[in-house]
């Protein structure tokens, strides 16, 4: 098996590693909350960074009106079964294409992980700015517009006396590293082909 399709091969793999560890991490810290909250973003699930944290962040959001953490939204249906088709391609492409079908999977997996942040910001867009107008606590910008209380898709960001902090965890790594992969695969594979193949 060359080197470029073992390369390949890994790339295909890594994005697996989905289904084991988080994919994104939301920190809030306030001062009436000596251990922050917090909660973890699966590729299927959202989840507790410490007992009861995805609770206590529904019932404080619900005082200005913002909905409550689904446990289930589409895309828990829709993401798992992408990765799980794209990983399959991936593999036939290692045991069979050539080193061009590297750079197809590179760059089908960068629109479709775009997609999905796109998808992730929006999904904060509507949960920090679709707030119940009968909600018990209503805030205001300096121009008189409801205030919104999006967390950052990337970052750390001050909601009023909150800091929210958003950042990637191992899962979605391993998916960059796959995708990496997938190109360093393309670059190998390329290089190996000039030299059995020299040009004139």
């Amino acid at each position: 098996m060359k080197k470029s399709n073992i390369i390949m091969l890994f790339a295909a793999i890594l994005p697996l590693g989905l289904f084991l560890f988080p994919l994104w991490k939301i920190t809030l810290e306030a001062p009436q909350y000596p251990t922050p909250l917090g909660m973890y973003i699966h590729i299927n699930d959202f989840s507790d960074v410490n007992p009861y944290d995805i609770k206590n962040i529904n019932l404080m959001n619900h005082y200005v009106g913002m909905k409550y953490i689904p446990e289930a939204i589409p895309e828990f249906k829709i993401f798992p079964i992408g990765i799980i088709i794209t990983t399959i391609i991936g593999l036939i492409i290692a045991f069979k294409g050539n080193y061009k079908w590297f750079l197809y999977w590179f760059i089908l997996m960068i629109v479709l992980s775009s997609a999905g942040l796109y998808d992730f910001y929006l999904w904060e867009y509507d949960y920090g700015h679709d707030l119940d107008p009968k909600a018990i606590m209503k805030f205001t910008n300096p121009d008189g517009t409801q205030m919104g209380f999006q967390p950052p898709l990337f970052g750390s960001r001050d909601i009023l006396n909150f800091k929210a902090h958003s950042y990637p965890r191992l899962g979605a790594y391993l998916l960059g590293i796959g995708i990496a992969m997938s190109f360093v695969a393309y670059l190998v594979g390329k290089k190996h082909n000039k030299k059995i193949i020299p040009s004139e």
